[in-house]
């Protein structure tokens, strides 16, 4: 069996790059017939992803890297059905790899690849915005996570925490900043067969394929990769006070036991609000909207797990 790496080696500030150095070695050691590409900027996954698959045939796609370039490598792959995907985590939230069960040990997780328990068939998100689609493993949001995941990515701090091994704590940090600075708004949720659902001084709205996001908040328990639905959580007309005392307890799942919080679960889920916001898929930000809708693809990813 052959195995194709696309490596992103500035990932965690630079740990993908000292991983691959642990990995190359042990792919010789072994005799395991490979590939291997390095991404070298944003969006570069998602083109190499393209070029190899373009071909047709089948292949096993080995990311190492954080949630963003899985993002990019299922955004390239051109047909679904004929990749078999294999993760090796090396970013700060690993939220991909928590979902799966993966485990963050480089040499683990590479034995998971190359002796899997189960390759199993997971649900891959489409997330649609004023006329763009992009598609999603985790999860998509509008609001609050949204603006979390964008000042992370060009936050100083994340670099500081990742060289600490702490970058989990930079979600933490600049949710506490953004907390009290962003505006709520009003929306309307719409599930399929269902009436619509209005909510009032919303924070955010995130649609989920795995029950984290975030760097491991914990934001749809039930939430399940395979289970041919999405999940949803809308966080509303609760005080910032509250809402900061919720979020620790976001780790464990405990905040829906909370007025507040509306958790839901659809095939197809779509989002009004009443003044644009930052969006995400996977923790990647993108432009300032007002509605999103997403469902999930007929096609799934089959996952080394």
């Amino acid at each position: 069996m052959k195995y194709t790496f696309i490596i992103n080696p500035n990932s965690r500030s630079g740990k993908g790059g000292m991983v691959w150095e642990l990995i190359h070695p042990e792919l010789l050691k072994r005799g395991v017939a490979y590939d291997f590409y390095h991404t070298n900027h944003m969006g570069h996954a998602t083109q190499i992803a393209e070029q190899i698959t373009s071909d047709g045939k089948e292949h096993n796609l080995i990311v190492l890297g954080g949630d963003g370039t899985v993002n990019e490598v299922i955004n390239g792959i051109q047909d679904l059905r004929k990749v078999t995907l294999g993760y090796i985590p090396t970013g700060s939230g690993n939220d991909f790899a928590r979902g799966m069960k993966i485990s963050k040990d480089p040499l683990k997780a590479l034995d998971t690849i190359l002796s899997p328990k189960e390759i199993k068939k997971v649900d891959i998100g489409l997330l649609s915005k004023a006329g763009k689609n992009r598609r999603f493993a985790i999860s998509a949001g509008i609001g609050f996570d949204a603006a979390i995941c964008h000042q992370v990515a060009i936050s100083k701090y994340k670099y500081i925490l990742n060289r600490l091994r702490l970058g989990k704590l930079s979600y933490v940090f600049v949710a506490l900043n953004r907390l009290f600075h962003d505006k709520t708004v009003n929306a309307e949720v719409f599930l399929e067969n269902q009436p619509v659902q209005n909510f009032k001084k919303v924070y955010f709205v995130a649609i989920m394929n795995q029950p984290f996001e975030g760097g491991g908040f914990k934001f749809c328990p039930k939430a399940k990769a395979d289970d041919r639905k999405l999940d949803a959580i809308v966080v509303s007309s609760l005080p910032r006070l509250m809402v900061l005392m919720l979020l620790p307890t976001a780790f464990k799942g405990w905040h829906v036991l909370f007025p507040g919080v509306t958790v839901m679960q659809g095939e197809k889920i779509s989002v009004i609000i009443d003044q644009p916001l930052a969006i995400h898929t996977d923790g990647e930000p993108s432009y300032l909207r007002k509605s999103i809708s997403a469902q999930l693809l007929r096609e799934q990813l089959r996952v080394f797990t």
